[in-house]
């Protein structure tokens, strides 16, 4: 495998896994299970949304008010896939996979 295609899948990989972590994250702080007061679980819940708001943020904007629910990490986690598969698909074409 391409070493350039293997980072490009694997930093896809990874903020997959930050997504999930902060969509699980917000869950527990909703349901009370975890409480922001603890500096631990403020830290890791700061470090996730800085890490996901950049991408977040102009899927918000673009989607419509639903309420309560927030489906911008799925619309985000599902253009990851096809941006996954569509660079594989361009490194298979040319040659280079």
């Amino acid at each position: 495998m391409n070493p350039f295609l293997w980072l490009i899948l694997t930093v896809i990989n990874i903020y997959f896994w930050i997504i999930l972590a902060m969509v699980v994250m917000s869950w527990l702080v909703a349901f009370g299970i975890v409480n922001r007061s603890n500096p631990y679980v403020r830290q890791i819940g700061y470090a996730l949304e800085r890490l996901t708001e950049p991408l977040l943020r102009p899927i918000r904007r673009v989607l419509p008010d639903l309420g309560g629910i927030d489906i911008s990490p799925i619309v985000l986690l599902i253009a990851m896939q096809f941006f996954g598969m569509l660079v594989t698909r361009v490194f298979v074409n040319l040659g280079w996979a």
